[in-house]
Parts: C-alpha cells; sequence; structure tokens
C-alpha cells in the first residue's frame, strides 16, 4: 500500500489481486486437456485425449481461431492430423495463455493504478531458411506424435543436426536455442516410458513455443529505439542456470524529453561453470560495473542513446551509460513508480509465467503460515516466494519477515498472485534500514559479504587459471 500523503499517488488496490478473474479457470482447463493428450501422444489418440483436444477447440469457439482450431482438433483426434494442424492446436494454446496473461496485467494494472503501452507493429524480419524451419517443424510433429511417455534418444537426437545448422544463422539463433535447450531436457529424461512424473505444462510451453517460430516471420520483433535519460534502479532479479547466469534489474526510466516515467529492465549475462555460486555471480557479471555498481550503491544511471525494445527491455551497452548521483531506490518506488507505464508484451511472451511487475508495498506485515511466509497488507494474504531471493547478496527470509515496506516483483504461480522481494525496508533500533537482494553486486563493506566475496574471487581465479592453461596446451 501507499498512503497518498507520501507522495504514492493512492492505495495500490490489494484487495483485487485476490479476487476470482471471470473465464480464467476455463481457459486454463483447457490449457490442461491439452497438454495431457500432448503426454501420451497423438499419434493414435484415445477418447480422453480425443476430449482434450475438442475442449481446446470449444474454448475457441466464436474466436478469429474457431474454424481452424476445430478441424485441427477433429482431424487429429481422428489420427489424421498432419504438420498444419499441430501448428493450429500449438496457436490456440499459446492464445488462450495469452489471454489468461492479458487477464492477470489487466487485473494488475487495475490495482497499481498503472497505464500499459499500446503493443508496437512488428518489424520486418530477416529472411529465415524455409528448409531449416520444416525440418524444425518436422521433428516437433514427431515428438507430438509419439508423446512425452514415447520419447527416446533416437527421437531426442533428431533435433541435433537441425540445431547445428541453424546456429550460424543469427536470424535462426532464437529458435536453436530453444530447440537445443529442449532437446537436452528431454534427453534427460529419456526413456519417457520410465517417468515418475511428467513437466507438462513447461514441456507443452516449450513445444508449443518452438512450433509457432517455425512459421515464416513468427519470429520478427518490434523495432528498437535509443533511449536517454536517468535510469533510477528499483532491484535485481538473479536469474542462475548451472552454465549461466542473468542479472535483470527492473528500473524506471526517466526521459530526458520530459515524458512520463517507464518501467523498463536491464539484462546482462555471462556464461558459469557449474561451480561458482553465491557471490561468484557478481564477478563473472563485473564487466558490465555501471550498471551493478549502480544497484548495489544506491546510485542513478545517465543514459545516453542506448538501444531498447518497445517491450521495455534495455539492450544494455556501457558505452551508452555513465554513473549518476545517488538515488534512493525507495523514494523511487514511493514517488516515482507509481506513475510509471509499463511496457507492452511482444505476443509471444504472453505467457503468465513471464508477469513480474514491480510494486512498492507500504505498511504490510509479514508472517509464516507453516513453511511459507505470507505477506499481510490491507487485509489482503498473499504469498512471498523467498525461493527467488538469490543467496548472493544480504537479504534473506528472516529480512523480509521483519520488514515493514518491500518492493517486490508481482508473480502469478500456483493459481495466484505471489510476491518476489527484492528489497525491504524495516525499523531497527528506531532507525530505518533498507535491506536489497542486489545490495552486493557492485562489492560490498559488509563483513559477511567480504567473507563470501573473498571465496568466490579464489573459486574463481582458480578456474580462470585452469582455464588459461587449457587454452594455452
Amino acid at each position: 500500500m501507499v498512503p497518498a500523503d507520501q507522495g504514492g499517488g493512492g492505495l495500490m488496490r490489494a484487495d483485487l489481486l485476490t479476487e476470482p478473474i471471470d473465464g480464467l479457470d476455463e481457459a486454463l482447463a483447457a490449457v490442461d486437456g491439452f497438454d495431457r493428450a500432448l503426454a501420451t501422444g497423438l499419434l493414435r489418440p484415445q477418447p480422453a485425449q480425443a476430449a482434450g483436444l475438442i475442449g481446446l477447440a470449444d474454448a475457441h469457439a466464436g474466436s478469429p481461431l474457431a474454424a481452424r482450431v476445430a478441424e485441427a482438433a477433429e482431424k487429429t483426434a481422428a489420427g489424421v492430423g498432419d504438420e498444419d494442424h499441430l501448428t493450429a492446436l500449438a496457436a490456440a494454446r499459446c492464445a488462450l495463455l495469452g489471454s489468461v496473461h492479458d487477464a492477470l496485467t489487466a487485473r494488475i494494472d487495475e490495482a497499481t493504478g498503472r497505464t500499459r503501452a499500446a503493443a508496437p507493429a512488428a518489424a520486418p524480419g530477416t529472411p529465415q531458411a524455409a528448409n531449416l524451419l520444416a525440418a524444425a517443424r518436422s521433428w516437433l510433429a514427431d515428438l507430438a506424435r509419439a508423446g512425452w511417455q514415447g520419447i527416446d534418444h533416437e527421437l531426442v537426437a533428431g533435433a541435433a543436426p537441425v540445431v547445428s545448422a541453424m546456429l550460424p544463422d543469427p536470424a535462426l539463433r532464437r529458435l536453436a536455442t530453444l530447440l537445443d535447450g529442449f532437446a537436452a531436457e528431454l534427453a534427460a529424461s529419456c526413456p519417457g516410458a520410465t517417468l515418475e512424473r511428467i513437466p507438462l505444462r513447461r514441456w507443452a510451453d516449450l513445444w508449443s513455443r518452438a512450433l509457432l517460430l517455425t512459421v515464416p516471420g513468427a519470429g520478427s520483433t518490434a523495432a528498437t529505439e535509443q533511449v536517454t535519460g536517468r535510469l533510477l534502479p528499483l532491484g535485481i532479479d538473479l536469474q542462475e542456470h548451472a552454465t549461466a547466469v542473468q542479472a535483470q534489474v527492473h528500473a524506471v526510466l526517466e526521459p530526458a524529453d520530459g515524458g512520463p516515467p517507464r518501467l523498463v529492465r536491464a539484462a546482462v549475462s555471462a556464461p558459469k561453470p557449474d561451480t561458482v555460486v553465491g557471490m561468484g555471480v557478481w564477478q563473472l557479471l563485473r564487466p558490465h560495473t555501471v550498471l551493478l555498481a549502480a544497484v548495489g550503491e544506491g546510485r542513478s544511471v545517465q543514459l545516453t542513446d542506448m538501444p531498447a525494445t518497445a517491450e521495455g527491455d534495455l539492450l544494455w551497452d556501457d558505452a551508452h551509460a555513465r554513473a549518476g548521483e545517488p538515488a534512493d531506490t525507495f523514494a523511487t518506488a514511493r514517488v516515482v513508480l507509481p506513475a510509471a507505464t509499463s511496457a507492452a508484451v511482444a505476443p509471444l511472451d504472453r505467457h503468465p509465467a513471464g508477469i513480474a511487475v514491480p510494486v512498492f508495498l507500504d505498511g504490510c506485515v509479514f508472517e509464516q503460515d507453516g513453511d511459507a511466509l505470507v505477506l499481510t497488507v490491507a487485509g489482503q494474504r498473499i504469498a512471498v516466494d523467498t525461493d527467488r531471493v538469490p543467496a548472493a547478496g544480504p537479504l534473506t527470509p528472516e529480512a523480509v519477515a521483519a520488514a515493514n515496506s518491500c518492493i517486490g516483483l508481482l508473480r502469478w504461480d500456483g493459481g495466484a498472485f505471489a510476491l518476489q522481494p527484492l528489497a525491504v525496508e524495516a525499523v531497527v533500533k528506531r532507525k530505518t534500514v533498507a535491506v536489497h537482494a542486489g545490495g552486493w553486486a557492485g562489492g560490498t563493506a559488509d563483513k559477511n559479504g567480504i567473507k563470501a566475496e573473498k571465496a568466490a574471487t579464489d573459486a574463481v581465479a582458480v578456474l580462470r587459471e585452469r582455464a588459461g592453461r587449457l587454452l594455452r596446451s
């Protein structure tokens, strides 16, 4: 909650985040029915699978996709669906999840009182090799016919030559990366017949998204622009993988031309060995000193002609950024964030799992509910996702539990909204103290941080020395 007398522009309607949304459960049920059909394969669908296909088509009755999806569902249920029919079903599934995304973001916009930019027209894409797109579509169709329970190493390996041929082409690299990661995940789960648990939603997400990207022009992106102004960071969302790490900074951009403030993201990433964890990941990202130091030190960043997409992503380049004046994050959250315009979302990115909206909550109470932490604000209870708080920072679940103000990302998971804390404020010995998840991003004087930094430095130094020795041999 942001009281109006603190310059927050009114109260956030937390009650709207707990109210049901008409049609949402029905849309997700249709998606789940299709996902179950995909698990057992579409080569010879059984009655239960056919019902899932028809349910997906029924959910589109009255929409522009109705006739095409109905035909695809009927043909596929009869066991004679071709690649075009499977592509239509994938599009129908993505459209349903897109509608769920839109309903959820509309509810967030209503609760926060923010406006959202209109989606721009897509720019013409680079011509893509039709034969490679067709090869990828064929492999994905074979996956759908076999189903997740029918995958084996021979089937999954069919992606390798397609990925190898795609990777040299920048226009196909997005699809190639998706196929490569998807195939690796499937290979680690072969044979499918022995799986005790199948990630139905995740694999169907990857399959449908990849299949749509094989449609010529589907991967077109909105044109970029150059932005100049003051960047006011709100916090860092650190995302780690065994072989990569990414720091995504959520911020507000105040354009130099006096336009309204805009919500933006700036992401920097680096490859990483799986042995580098904790504070070590910051050292891998430290070539981007300006951005990380701004978050860690509480500073603004002056941008000059920084490339940016219409979806609010800054294509970060240190050459277009310099450190600015000190900027208190919570002052930004109280005064500037409520008036910021949310960015548009690209069509293929409209998915509930992609929702991560910066919000500020004041006068809130955190309490334990069993093993989980729950936020109570204005009488409404919202789950707190402390699992996403990085270990490479001073923010801990205990610090969150003691807070009375919080900057976080509003997400949607497990059928309800949840809050991922980015920074909190608490009163300690009559003094307001702020703790940030990215507080150690640019270095730290905190004794615990110094200790963790030294251990990470030693580990990274050893790995770099070994890598150099291998390159010299």
